[in-house]
């Protein structure tokens, strides 16, 4: 999406409204341990300067390296609204893995679409920090993934089809396939995919479609339904069977959401995909604070924690 240019604005002049809520978890708590160490870099990409901060746990290294998550802000953000967004910063302290937080040029990323209006060499970008990373800290190099919301969730399945040498797992929010992305979507090796959708998304239709553009303001364009991206990123990793959707525990009974896991089986090592479906959900980081009116992005819910699911998908995966 472009998801909304004043939408960005939204989490940042509102911050002391989000505050007062109960569910705004990402907005106003710690961040992260005192004990971490965050650092906010640059780096040239031709005329460009690209900046990005990176949270490193203060503890240890593990065996072959910290993991890295790479976390992809939506259309109207920048690296510091996803950080505020997803708390990652605690579970990174907690379970010993580095998050990244990129900005994007003019608070967009180029996911592939035709329509983006600078399209920049983001996927450049990427791998040149990455390079960088693997400089300036103990990265496990087989274990870098990418998850992001929107526009940035559309980012990261461009990633997982174009760096599947660098990233080896994506988890996109409330974003799929570009239309355009999908056809030339060959990565060298299996890339593990959780996609996070809600079936109520005014912005990202759930079932494919053009995107919301706001009169022009955003970038357009057109997305594979959520099946649709599943299935291809199935048929990449060799999977062959769908098994039936389950229930998730309900955990917020005032929360009319629901949500369903799909999970596909006897895929290529290393290339797990499954599906988190909200039932009722909206263009949202489920767990994070609804971070704008649900008339313009539908309902953040409450059944679960995307940060939290996210993190344990990635950790879980083979090294």
């Amino acid at each position: 999406m472009k998801a909304i240019q004043f939408i960005g604005r939204i989490m940042s002049a509102k911050t002391w409204a989000l505050c007062a809520l109960p569910i705004a978890i990402g907005a106003c708590a710690s961040i992260g341990s005192a004990n971490a160490k965050d650092e906010s870099s640059s780096l040239q990409m031709g005329a460009l300067t690209r900046t990005y901060t990176v949270h490193v746990p203060q503890t240890p290294p593990p065996s072959g390296g910290f993991p890295v998550i790479l976390a992809f802000h939506g259309g109207g953000m920048q690296g510091a609204g996803m950080r505020r967004l997803t708390q990652l910063d605690a579970l990174a302290d907690r379970d010993g893995f580095i998050v990244i937080y990129p900005d994007g040029i003019d608070k967009h990323w180029n996911d592939g679409r035709s329509t983006i209006k600078n399209p920049q060499d983001d996927v450049g970008f990427i791998s040149k920090l990455l390079g960088t990373l693997s400089q300036d800290h103990a990265v496990n190099s087989r274990r870098i993934y990418a998850t992001g919301i929107s526009n940035g969730a559309l980012f990261a399945e461009r990633l997982g089809c174009e760096l599947s040498p660098q990233i080896a797992g994506i988890a996109p929010v409330a974003g799929t396939l570009p239309a355009e992305t999908a056809p030339g979507c060959r990565p060298s090796r299996p890339v593990a995919v959780m996609q996070i959708d809600g079936t109520a998304d005014p912005i990202m239709p759930y079932g494919g479609g053009a995107v919301k553009d706001f009169g022009g303001r955003g970038e357009g364009g057109n997305v594979l339904s959520v099946m649709q991206t599943a299935e291809q990123w199935a048929r990449l990793n060799r999977c062959e069977i769908r098994a039936e959707a389950r229930p998730l525990p309900v955990t917020a009974r005032f929360d009319r959401t629901r949500a369903f896991s799909t999970q596909y089986l006897n895929c290529a090592p290393g290339g797990q995909v499954r599906i988190l479906t909200v039932e009722g959900g909206g263009h949202a980081w489920p767990g994070g604070p609804q971070y704008a009116p649900r008339l313009m992005i539908g309902v953040s819910s409450r059944q679960f924690n995307a940060s939290n699911m996210i993190a344990e998908f990635f950790l879980s995966l083979p090294g």
